[in-house]
């Protein structure tokens, strides 16, 4: 058994869109690993957020394909 991971990328960084992308992905059987947000130099809030998943799998096959990112 290996590990895979997920990066799930939006440049809407609210409460209410991150949540709902957590939700989404763990409904689909990953678990939150993560969150790290990129800054802009002109404003206190983040650009962009980077949203972190593992699962365990045997192949590729198993992976949820395309990307559901919003704002990507």
């Amino acid at each position: 058994m290996i590990i895979r991971y997920k990066v799930v990328e939006t440049q809407i960084v609210t409460d209410e869109i991150i949540e709902g992308l957590i939700n989404s992905w763990v409904d689909k059987g990953w678990l939150l690993d993560g969150i790290r947000f990129a800054m802009s130099d002109a404003s206190r809030r983040p650009s962009m957020a980077f949203i972190l998943f593992t699962r365990e799998g045997d192949t590729p096959e198993e992976e949820d394909g395309g990307r559901d990112g919003e704002g990507s």
